[in-house]
């Protein structure tokens, strides 16, 4: 599929769930304590990222595919300086409507409008699952541009393998796009070639066949012995 009709589809599609999809998982980590578990875990490794001395900006975190901003919030409230970037325009103004103290911007991951090392910390929760396999290398190559060394990276999906098009949901509205499974291996592995140090691969099995893959991981220090990008 050409790029600019994933992107125009996922896009498409996800402005016409939004109210339905805000709605829905509002309030969705309230049950569920191994995903609060995870974001703490991922706040805690920003902040001792920041103690080190590696951002200039303290606890700045890129929330990549924020949708309607509930994460954003959620992150802001461990104490990190959060702000959200959704494809869908319709995301984004619900996000901005109900955290109205939060930054949120219109963008897509495939061509990020932010300066290098600019962030120490960088979440892409259940975002990169649209992501066609191709463009995944070149959007992790971004997020390591972004990312100041000793910066943290999290990436949640579907765990698993295949790809299924996706044409309804969040109350059955019609939606198009594709939905991607990854093994732990293979993303820690296109995290591993765009220059991240993996710290961690986690599988939490949400409910029978149902399997959320998370894999931590950070820029490392030139002195580590790494090339910086």
């Amino acid at each position: 599929m050409p790029a600019a009709d994933w992107i125009d589809d996922t896009r498409t599609s996800y402005d016409t769930v939004a109210p339905s999809y805000a709605a829905l998982l509002r309030d969705a980590l309230a049950t569920e304590p191994f995903q609060r578990g995870i974001l703490a875990l991922f706040a805690e490794l920003v902040h001792a990222a920041m103690d080190a001395g590696s951002a200039p900006v303290p606890g700045l975190v890129a929330d990549m595919g924020c949708g309607p901003g509930r994460l954003t919030r959620y992150l802001a409230d461990l104490g990190l300086d959060a702000f959200g970037i959704d494809l869908s325009p319709a995301m984004i103004d619900i996000a901005r409507r109900d955290h109205p103290g939060l930054r949120f911007e219109v963008g897509s991951m495939t061509a990020l409008d932010l300066p290098e090392r600019s962030v120490t910390g960088l979440l892409a929760w259940f975002s990169l699952i649209h992501v066609p396999d191709a463009e995944v290398p070149a959007v992790l190559a971004d997020f390591h541009r972004i990312l100041q060394p000793g910066g943290i990276v999290l990436i949640g999906f579907h765990a698993g393998s295949g790809s299924h098009l996706k044409t309804s949901g969040y109350g059955d509205h019609p939606m198009t796009v594709y939905v991607h499974r990854r093994t732990l291996t293979q993303t820690a592995s296109w995290l591993a070639e765009a220059g991240f140090t993996i710290d961690a691969e986690m599988t939490h099995h949400a409910a029978p066949g149902i399997e959320g893959g998370f894999v931590f991981a950070r820029r490392p220090h030139p002195a580590q012995g790494q090339t910086t990008r």
